[in-house]
C-alpha cells in the first residue's frame, strides 16, 4: 500500500459542523494547510464516539498548530447532524464531519471495506502540499490515541520545517533530533 508520499486525490463531500450550515469540502480547501482525515466505521456505534471525543479534546491544540480535522464515515451529513444532536459525546465536538455515502474518500484513501460499505478505522495526515505524511489503520475493536496523533503531527511539522533532521522514536517537541549521516551508521 504505497500511500505515504502520495498526493491526495480529488474529492467533494458535504460536511456537517456544529454551529454551521452544511457545506461542501474538496481537496482544494486543504491546500496550504495541514489536515487530518479521521475515518471511522459508522455513526451511532461504540468505539467511534470514544475516539472522536478523544480527538475533540485535542482539536483546539491542533487548530493552534495549523491543522484542520475532518471526521469521515460513509454515513450522510444528515446522519452526522442527527448523531451530533442526540449524543452527549458527539454533541460537544467542533470539527467537521464529512459524509462519504458515495465512498469516494474511503476509496481514495484505500480504507473502504469491500462488500460492507464501511470505512476502516484509519487516520491520515496530509501536509500543506496535499501529500500524505502519516497513516494509521487499526482493527475494528482498537481505538486510536489523539495524544500520539498530535505527537506524530508535531514531528512531521518539525521535519518539514527542518530539512535534514529526523525525529527518533518517542520524540517529543523540544527533544533532540537526528541529522542522518554516515557518522551515525551503527552508532545509534
Amino acid at each position: 500500500m504505497g500511500i505515504i508520499g502520495s498526493t491526495i486525490k480529488p474529492f467533494t463531500a458535504t460536511a456537517f459542523k456544529a454551529g454551521e450550515n452544511f457545506f461542501d469540502v474538496t481537496e482544494k480547501d486543504i491546500e496550504g494547510k495541514w489536515a487530518v482525515f479521521f475515518f471511522y466505521p459508522a455513526d451511532f456505534t461504540f468505539v467511534c464516539p470514544t475516539e472522536l471525543e478523544d480527538l475533540g479534546e485535542k482539536y483546539d491544540m491542533l487548530q493552534s498548530m495549523g491543522v484542520e480535522v475532518f471526521a469521515v464515515s460513509t454515513d450522510t451529513h444528515f446522519s452526522h447532524k442527527a448523531w451530533h444532536d442526540t449524543s452527549e459525546k458527539i454533541g460537544k465536538l467542533k470539527y467537521a464531519f464529512l459524509g462519504d455515502q458515495n465512498q469516494v474518500l474511503s476509496n481514495n484513501f484505500g480504507v473502504l471495506r469491500e462488500g460492507v460499505g464501511l470505512a476502516d478505522r484509519a487516520t491520515f495526515v496530509v501536509d500543506p502540499d496535499g501529500v500524505i505524511q502519516i497513516m494509521e489503520i487499526t482493527c475494528e475493536g482498537v481505538g486510536r490515541n489523539a495524544n500520539e496523533l498530535t505527537r506524530k503531527i508535531k514531528a512531521a511539522q518539525y521535519v518539514r520545517a527542518n530539512p535534514g533532521q529526523v525525529c527518533p522514536a518517542a520524540w517529543e517537541e523540544g527533544a533532540e533530533t537526528l541529522a542522518p549521516s554516515l557518522d551515525l551508521v551503527g552508532k545509534i
